[in-house]
């Protein structure tokens, strides 16, 4: 049986991961500070659970076939950009020793928040100029991979806004989508930044474990993992009303954050992804999204 490491396991996108990897006949390791993540996000699990700290140490002696190394601080907003930094850094770099350690393939989550201000469609290797130290942070990631694991399998994702099961205790990161329809649920109007054209490529977590699987047979490199398509906070809320059952209008007020850390718009452009790392979408925003809240009870 194949071993899987997931680092972040308890979290997000590490939790589906690491349960999609169990289904498929995996023997998973998961690897999370969070004790409540461990706890909730995982239903079912069966594999090895480790409350672990992979910023200070990554501890295993055991075989590995892959690590899948989704730990970060993933808050643009992070208040202290240096303790940002460090342990987005330090958990890299912890867990890329272990691959040398193993020789396990090396699956990591990297980010759209690379592109920063690009124009779209965002292409890997054209205008990656970060914004924000979370992006700084994982473009680093990116320059330091093929340097660091020379003679290591390894793929790197960079996510685009993603949304789905398990990101309720992500708390200010979660998507657009889960606070707007929090909100409705509330009975409050949506909340949009003046006056609700930002677009973003809403990517489903399903589409993501899918590639993270995917990167496992792909050629070595770094692939957008994006639908393509770029919706606007606006479109958003109406698409959010007919799932809902909903009529409410958005109230606007003034964006907070400086123009020059808000990342206005995202959308991938998938042409590297498709040759490759063989992906394309699969959920469309609308399904994905039906979905999504179906599974929570928030949709019939």
């Amino acid at each position: 049986m194949q071993r899987a490491l997931v680092t972040g396991g308890g979290g997000f996108l590490g939790s589906n991961i690491a349960l999609e990897l169990e289904k498929n006949g995996w023997d998973v390791v998961v690897m999370d500070r969070d004790p409540l993540g461990l706890k909730e996000n995982l239903p079912g699990f069966r594999g090895t659970k480790l409350l672990v700290d992979v910023a200070k140490e990554a501890p295993w002696n055991g075989k590995l076939d892959a690590i899948f190394h989704q730990a970060a601080i993933t808050d643009p907003r992070y208040p202290e950009d240096d303790v940002l930094w460090k342990n987005n850094l330090d958990s890299y770099a912890n867990v890329a020793a272990l691959a040398k350690q193993t020789g396990a393939n090396f699956i990591y989550a990297s980010s759209a928040g690379v592109y920063g201000h690009q124009d779209t469609p965002m292409k890997e290797g054209e205008g990656e100029t970060p914004i924000t130290h979370y992006g700084e942070s994982k473009l680093e990631m990116d320059r330091r991979v093929p340097r660091d694991l020379d003679g290591i399998f390894w793929v790197g994702l960079r996510y685009f806004n993603a949304y789905g099961p398990h990101e309720s205790g992500k708390g200010r990161p979660a998507s657009m989508i889960w606070h707007l329809a929090n909100q409705i649920k509330r009975k409050e109007k949506p909340r949009l930044f003046e006056f609700g054209e930002q677009r973003r490529d809403f990517i489903y977590v399903k589409d993501i474990v899918r590639a993270n699987l995917l990167a496992l047979q792909a050629k070595p490199g770094i692939y957008n993992v994006g639908t393509g398509v770029a919706t606007s906070f606006n479109e958003l809320v109406v698409m959010l009303n007919a799932i809902l059952g909903t009529a409410y209008s958005p109230e606007y007020f003034p964006n907070p954050y400086p123009a020059d850390t808000y990342q206005h718009f995202t959308q991938a452009d998938l042409t590297h992804a498709k040759a490759g790392l063989g992906y394309a979408p699969q959920w469309t925003l609308e399904a994905g999204i039906r979905d999504y809240f179906t599974g929570i009870g928030f949709a019939s």
